[in-house]
C-alpha cells in the first residue's frame, strides 16, 4: 500500500501562507490583548517595586525601633530602681519583662521607698503614667502569676496607708494620680481585669481582692465636689458594674461585702443618666448593670439608704428609669425564647396585632427600621434583674419615697418604665402600685396633677404636642394605667359607693370620672381623627421619646373603654358624654360614601373623589374599631352592604330570582371538584342552587332555599382551603397564603386561586361567614399593597434574621460572598434565581446592600406568590369591587370574611332566633335554654355558635345578618338523646329536655364533642 506524503493525501488541508509578512492569526483582537498584556505586566512590576520600597523601610524602622528599644533596656538594667531606669521604663510600655523586674525590686525596696520617691515631682509623673502602664498589662494577664506583682505596686500607690509623717503628701499624690488614671481608662482597665476571673471559681483570690480595693480608692482620696469624683463614680457604674455576673466572681474571694459597703452610692444624684447611657451603648452592659444594681441596693438597703438622703433614692429611681427606657419592651422577660433568638423588639414597628388600629404603610427602600435582637443572658443575671419589679422592691422604693414630694413624678416615670420593659407583668406590676398606695394615689395623680393639666381639654392636636405639657404627661399615662388596672379588680357596688365610710370605694368620685373620661375622649378622639397631623412613628409625648402616639392612644382607649362599660350598665354621664357625632356628621359621611359608589359604578362618570377625600376615611375606621361607642358601630359595614345591595340591583338580581337560576349538582364525595368544575362559567351573583348526591348516587331530598347552598360553600372552603392540597401553606399563627412553589404556578393551579377568590367572593357577597385565616401579607395583596421586610418574619424567620444581619453588618459585605440571586428549595432541589439581570456576577457591597434586602423581601413577599394572588383576587374581584376592600384594612378584611371577633350577644341572638316544631317562645324547654346560656361564659357561648352555624364568631351586625336566622326545632322528648344541628340552615334540634341540669349537660356534651351534625 503506497503512503501518501505528509500534506498531499486525500482530506488533508494545504498550509495557508500569506507573502505579506503576517500571520493570519494575527487580528486586531489579539493586538488589543497582547497590549494590554505588556500594560499589566508593567503595572505589576511597578507594583511589585513599590512592595519593595515600603518592605524595605519597614524592615529599617523595625531594625531602628528594635535598637533604641535594646539601648533602653540596657540603660534600665544598670540600675533598676533609679529616675533613668524609671523614664526608660515608661517609654518601653508594655515590656512585660521590665516591668516584672521593675516592681519586684521595687517591692524589695518596700513601700516606704516608694512613698519617699513619689515626694519628687520628677519622680510623681513618671509614676503616674507607669501606673497606667501597669494597669493596661494587669487588663491583659490579671490571670498570670506575674500580675500580683504588679497589683502589689499599684496597692502602695493607691490604697497601703502611708506613714503617719507621709499621709499629706501621699493624700495629694493620690488626688493627682487618679485624676490622671480616671480619664485615661482606669476603670475601664479594672473591668477588664476582673472579668477575665471566672463567674464560678471556688479558690480565693488575693489578686482579685485587691483589685476591687481600686474600685473605691478614688472615692476615699477624692471630695464629692470634685469633677473627678463625679467621672469617677459614673466610670464606676458604666464599666465594673456592667461585668456580667460580678458578685459571682467577687464571692469567692470575700470581696463582695467591702465592695458593697465601700460603694459610694449616697452620691447618685451627682450621675448624669445621659452621659452615663452614653458610655453603656450595648443593651447587655445594661441590663447587667441593672443585675448588679439590684445586688448592691438590696431592699434591706434602699430604706437606710433614704434615711440619709430622699434625694439619692430619687436618683436611683431616675437611674432605673433611663436604663429601663433605653431597653426593647420583654428584654427583661425571663420566659423569652433565648435560644432560638427569636424574641425580637421593635424599634418602630409600624405594623399592629390590633383590630382596633389602622395604619397606612409607606415602604422606602432605604430606610428599614432596625431590629433589636435581645442577648442571651444567664439565668442568675435573669433571676437578679427580676428583683427589680418584685413587689418587695417595688414597695420598699414605694415606700422610701413616700414622703419625698418633689420625687413623686421622678415615681411615676419609673412605674411607667417598669410596665414597659415587663409588659407580660404589667397587671403585676400595677397590681403593687395599687395595693401600696390604695386609693390616694389614684386620686393624688388625679387631683394633684391631672386635674389642672390642659391635656384633654380641646380636641387640638396642638395641646397634645405642646412642649410645655412635659412634666404632665408620666403622670397622665400612668393615671390612665393605673386606673384601668383598679377597675378590673373593682366591682359596681366599689366603683359607684364613693361615698361610702369604711370599706373600699372608688378613689375617684363620679364627678371627676366623668371629667376625666372626657379628658380620655378628647385625647382618644383627636389621636384617632387627626391621625394625619401626628407622627405615629416619631416621638410622642413631649420629654417621652420612649412612648409613641399609638401607644398613647392605645392606652387611653382601654381605660377609656373601662370607664364607659360601667357606664354602660349604670349610666352616670349627660346623655351626649360620649357622643362625636357632631365632629363627624355620619349622615352626610354616609349618604357621600353611597353617591360616590354609584358615581364610581359607572364608567362614563368622571371620577371626582380627590386623593385628600379618600384618605379622610381612615380616621374614621380608627374611632369605630376603638371607641364605637362615639358613633354607631354599622356605619362603615352599613355602606359595604350598601355597595353591595346597590350591585345586585344594577346586575338585575331581582329578576333573576324571580326566575329560575343556575342549578348545579355536587357529589356529596367530590364537593371541590365538582365545585370546581361546574361554577367556572356561572354568574356567581345570580341565585345557584345546589342539589347534593349522597355516596349511593341518590339525590338528596330537599329544597335548596339558601341553606343548602350555605352548607356547599361552608363545606367546599374547609377543603379547598386544607394547607395539606398543596395550593395553600400555614404560618407559625395558622394564617394562610399561597404555596410559592414552582407548582403552584401552573395554570391549572391558578384556575383553583381564581375559582377560590371566586367562592370566596360569593360567600361575602351573601354576607356568610367563613371560618378561615389569612397571613397579613397575603391579605395586604388584596388592598393592592406590597409587603417588605417587616412582614418578612413572619413567613420566613432565618431569611429575616440573615437580611437584618446583613443590613447592621460593620465589616466589608464583600467578604460574605453574596451576590444578587435568591435560593429557594422544591422536591430536594436548591434552586437559584437571579434578582436583577446578571446577577450572578453582581457582588453584595456596602453600597448596594440596601437595595438587595429590598429585591429579596420583594421577591419572596410579592413576586413568589404574584401570580398565584392575582388568580386569586382576579376571581374575588368578579364578585367584590376592589374599592370595597379598600375600606378596610388587614385585620377588618378578616373580621369581614369571618364575622367580628366580640362578645357574643345572647339578647341579641335571641331577639332574632326563629322556632320550628313545637316550641315558641315561652315554651318551658326553650325557657331554660336561654337560663343555661346565660350561665355560659363566651368560649361556650362560641363551641354553641360553631355547632349550630359552623362559625364560631358572630355576624358583623349582628345576628340580624345571619342567613338563615339562627333557629330552634324540638327533637322528640327522648331525654339521652344529645341535640344536634344542621349547620347548612343554622339549626339546632334540642330534644324537650325536662330538666334544666339534664339540658345543660347534654348541650355541652354535644358543644365540646362537635357531636349530632344531622342532614335531615
Amino acid at each position: 500500500m503506497e503512503i501518501p506524503l505528509f500534506g498531499d493525501g486525500p482530506g488533508t488541508r494545504k498550509r495557508q501562507i500569506n507573502l505579506g509578512g503576517t500571520t493570519t492569526a494575527t487580528t486586531h483582537a489579539s493586538i488589543l490583548q497582547d497590549a494590554k498584556n505588556r500594560r499589566q505586566q508593567r503595572q505589576e512590576e511597578k507594583r511589585r517595586q513599590e512592595s519593595a520600597t515600603k518592605i524595605q523601610s519597614c524592615w529599617r524602622s523595625t531594625q531602628e525601633a528594635r535598637r533604641v528599644r535594646e539601648q533602653l533596656r540596657q540603660r534600665f538594667v544598670e540600675d533598676i530602681t533609679s529616675l533613668d531606669a524609671l523614664r526608660c521604663l515608661v517609654l518601653l510600655g508594655q515590656d512585660g519583662d521590665a516591668l516584672l523586674r521593675w516592681s519586684l525590686a521595687t517591692l524589695q525596696l518596700g513601700s516606704d521607698r516608694l512613698f519617699q520617691v513619689s515626694m519628687n515631682p520628677s519622680w510623681a509623673i513618671l509614676l503616674y503614667r507607669l501606673s497606667l502602664n501597669l494597669l493596661v498589662y494587669i487588663s491583659r494577664e490579671s490571670l498570670s502569676p506575674n500580675a500580683e506583682a504588679h497589683v502589689q505596686v499599684l496597692a502602695i500607690l493607691l490604697t497601703l496607708p502611708p506613714p503617719v509623717q507621709q499621709q499629706q503628701h501621699v493624700s495629694r499624690f493620690r488626688q493627682s494620680i487618679f485624676r490622671y488614671l480616671i480619664p485615661r481608662g482606669y476603670y475601664h482597665h479594672l473591668a477588664s481585669s476582673i472579668s477575665n476571673f471566672p463567674s464560678s471559681s471556688s479558690s480565693p483570690s488575693p489578686t482579685l481582692r485587691t483589685m476591687v480595693d481600686f474600685l473605691t480608692a478614688p472615692f476615699a482620696s477624692l471630695t464629692n465636689t470634685d469633677t473627678t469624683f463625679k467621672n469617677a463614680l459614673e466610670h464606676l457604674l458604666c464599666y465594673p458594674l456592667s461585668i456580667p455576673l460580678l458578685p459571682n466572681r467577687l464571692l469567692s474571694s470575700n470581696a463582695l461585702a467591702p465592695l458593697s459597703s465601700h460603694l459610694p452610692l449616697i452620691h447618685l444624684s451627682d450621675v448624669n443618666t445621659d452621659s452615663l447611657l452614653g458610655h453603656l451603648p450595648s443593651l447587655e452592659a445594661r441590663i447587667h448593670l441593672l443585675a448588679n444594681l439590684c445586688t448592691f441596693l438590696p431592699v434591706s438597703r434602699i430604706s437606710s439608704l433614704a434615711s440619709q438622703s430622699n434625694a439619692t433614692v430619687n436618683a436611683y429611681v431616675r437611674l432605673l428609669t433611663a436604663i429601663f427606657n433605653s431597653l426593647p419592651p420583654n428584654a427583661l422577660d425571663a420566659k423569652r425564647d433565648d435560644s432560638s433568638n427569636a424574641a425580637l423588639a421593635v424599634v418602630d414597628d409600624d405594623s399592629s396585632d390590633s383590630d382596633s388600629d389602622y395604619s397606612v404603610h409607606v415602604m422606602v427602600v432605604d430606610s428599614f427600621q432596625p431590629k433589636v435582637k435581645l442577648p442571651t443572658l444567664d439565668p442568675r443575671t435573669l433571676s437578679r434583674v427580676q428583683t427589680l419589679r418584685s413587689p418587695s422592691y417595688i414597695n420598699a422604693i414605694l415606700a422610701s419615697m413616700q414622703r419625698y414630694q418633689a420625687g413623686h413624678r421622678s415615681l411615676y416615670s419609673w412605674g411607667l418604665a417598669l410596665c414597659r420593659v415587663w409588659p407580660n407583668q404589667t397587671g403585676e406590676i400595677l397590681g403593687v402600685f395599687v395595693v401600696h398606695g390604695g386609693g390616694g394615689l389614684v386620686r393624688e395623680l388625679y387631683r394633684g396633677y391631672v386635674r389642672a393639666s390642659s391635656i384633654g381639654n380641646d380636641r387640638g392636636m396642638g395641646t397634645l404636642s405642646d412642649p410645655s405639657q412635659e412634666p404632665a404627661w408620666p403622670p397622665f399615662l400612668f393615671l390612665v394605667e393605673l386606673y384601668t388596672q383598679a377597675l378590673l379588680t373593682m366591682g359596681d357596688d366599689e366603683f359607684f359607693s364613693v361615698n361610702a365610710t369604711g370599706g373600699p370605694r372608688n378613689p375617684l368620685s363620679l364627678d371627676e370620672l366623668i371629667t376625666f373620661s372626657k379628658k380620655l375622649m378628647n385625647v382618644a378622639f383627636t389621636l384617632y381623627w387627626r391621625e394625619g397631623q401626628t407622627d405615629s412613628h416619631g416621638p410622642g409625648p413631649a420629654g417621652m421619646s420612649t412612648v409613641k402616639w399609638e401607644v398613647v392612644r392605645e392606652k387611653v382607649t382601654k381605660c377609656l373603654q373601662a370607664i364607659h362599660s360601667r357606664d354602660s350598665r349604670k349610666p352616670f354621664t349627660p346623655s351626649d358624654h360620649w357622643l362625636v357625632t357632631s365632629q363627624l356628621e355620619m349622615a352626610p359621611f354616609v349618604e357621600a360614601a353611597i353617591v360616590e359608589e354609584r358615581q364610581l359604578s359607572q364608567p362614563t362618570t368622571a371620577r371626582t373623589l380627590s386623593k385628600r377625600q379618600l384618605a379622610s376615611i381612615a380616621p374614621r375606621i380608627g374611632i369605630l374599631n376603638n371607641i364605637p361607642f362615639a358613633v354607631p358601630f354599622a356605619v362603615r359595614v352599613s355602606i359595604f352592604r350598601s355597595f353591595i345591595v346597590n350591585n345586585m340591583t344594577n346586575s338585575g338580581r331581582q329578576f333573576m330570582e324571580r326566575h329560575s337560576g343556575s342549578k348545579i349538582i355536587i357529589r356529596r364525595d367530590q364537593i371541590s371538584q365538582d365545585g370546581f368544575d361546574k361554577l367556572q362559567n356561572v354568574d356567581l351573583k345570580a341565585p345557584i342552587s345546589i342539589t347534593f348526591i349522597d355516596r349511593f348516587g341518590q339525590e338528596e331530598a330537599g329544597i335548596d332555599g339558601g341553606g343548602v347552598f350555605k352548607e356547599f360553600l361552608t363545606s367546599l372552603c374547609k377543603e379547598v382551603f386544607d394547607s395539606n392540597r398543596g395550593l395553600w401553606l400555614a404560618t407559625k399563627n395558622n394564617e394562610l397564603y399561597p404555596n410559592p412553589h414552582s407548582y403552584a404556578i401552573e395554570s391549572h393551579s391558578l384556575d383553583w386561586y381564581r375559582f377560590i377568590g371566586r367562592i370566596l367572593g360569593k360567600a361575602i357577597y351573601e354576607g356568610i361567614l367563613v371560618d378561615v385565616a389569612f397571613a397579613g401579607f397575603f391579605l395586604a395583596k388584596w388592598l393592592k399593597k406590597q409587603s417588605f421586610l417587616d412582614d418578612l418574619a413572619s413567613l420566613d424567620p432565618e431569611l429575616y434574621q440573615g437580611l437584618i444581619f446583613l443590613k447592621n453588618y460593620t465589616g466589608n459585605p464583600e467578604d460574605l460572598s453574596l451576590n444578587f440571586t435568591v435560593a429557594s428549595e422544591e422536591f430536594g432541589v436548591t434552586i437559584s434565581k437571579a434578582l436583577v439581570l446578571g446577577g450572578n456576577d453582581i457582588p453584595v457591597t456596602k453600597e448596594n446592600r440596601l437595595q438587595y434586602i429590598y429585591l429579596v423581601s420583594n421577591y419572596r413577599l410579592n413576586k413568589q406568590i404574584k401570580l398565584q394572588s392575582d388568580a386569586f383576587f382576579e376571581g374575588l374581584s368578579e364578585m367584590i369591587d376592589p374599592k370595597w376592600l379598600r375600606m378596610f384594612n388587614q385585620q377588618e378584611l378578616q373580621i369581614l370574611l369571618g364575622g367580628v371577633n366580640s362578645p357574643i350577644d345572647l339578647d341579641d341572638l335571641r331577639a332574632h332566633a326563629k322556632y320550628g316544631g313545637l316550641y315558641d317562645d315561652q315554651e318551658p324547654t326553650i325557657q331554660m335554654f336561654w337560663k343555661v346560656l346565660k350561665s355560659f361564659d363566651q368560649d361556650q357561648l362560641r363551641k354553641l355558635l360553631r355547632f349550630v352555624t359552623s362559625c364560631s364568631r358572630p355576624p358583623l351586625l349582628g345576628f340580624k345578618e345571619l342567613v338563615p336566622n339562627f333557629a330552634i326545632r324540638d327533637a322528640g322528648s327522648d331525654q339521652n338523646r344529645l341535640p344536634t344541628a344542621s349547620t347548612c340552615v343554622n339549626l339546632l334540634k334540642l330534644p324537650r329536655y325536662t330538666s334544666e341540669r339534664t339540658l345543660r349537660q347534654k348541650l355541652l356534651q354535644a358543644i365540646n364533642s362537635n357531636a349530632g351534625f344531622d342532614l335531615s
